[in-house]
């Protein structure tokens, strides 16, 4: 079996995001043919249409991450039943200049943790819709909208819940399988 390179998006900038504390436990129980790097998007400049003659070398080394990037991953929060606005500037980046989209034809995973009970629903709709617009081969299930506590995760991505490690593992096994579906028929040049 092919080793698969996965970029993923933590969509929060915060040092304490719980997003960054899942993205670490999803790497620990995926397969072990799926390899991970993260894609930073802290040091984005705000998007301008005024780039696209030019890109800012923060935005070319954005689109060259994903360019290396078998499939992506997006681990995120949700901030006022959406997505943070970083990680929509760092999409509006990565699609752009029109006819240069990065996400075209890739595949992608959507995830996301909230303290609160409905996980990051909304957000991951919101998440579905761009990503549609851009063209990324989506994953549309298993869904996975995880209710967060340091009674189930510690800080450096252990599952502590079995009930719950054996979710996340069943999720990053199915995207897996999704990732060689895409790819075995639209695969990345």
């Amino acid at each position: 079996m092919a080793q698969r390179r996965v970029g993923y998006f933590v969509g929060s900038l915060s040092s304490t995001s719980i997003n960054r504390t899942l993205s670490r436990a999803l790497i620990r129980v995926a397969p072990p043919a799926l390899e991970f790097t993260e894609i930073p998007i802290g040091s984005l400049p705000l998007y301008s249409p005024d780039f696209d003659a030019d890109y800012p070398p923060e935005a070319l080394a954005l689109k060259a991450a994903i360019a290396e990037s078998d499939a992506v991953l997006f681990v995120t929060p949700e901030y006022n039943r959406s997505i943070p606005g970083a990680l929509k500037n760092a999409i509006d980046w990565a699609s752009r200049p029109w006819g240069q989209n990065s996400f075209d034809h890739i595949p992608a995973a959507v995830i996301g943790a909230s303290i609160g009970s409905i996980g990051t629903a909304v957000a991951q709709q919101s998440l579905r819709g761009v990503l549609s617009f851009c063209n990324a081969r989506q994953m549309t299930a298993p869904e996975a909208y995880i209710h967060f506590s340091d009674d189930v995760f510690s800080s450096d991505g252990e599952v502590k819940v079995e009930s719950t490690a054996t979710f996340l593992r069943e999720y990053m096994s199915e995207f897996h399988d999704h990732i060689e579906r895409v790819l075995t028929v639209l695969p990345r040049s």
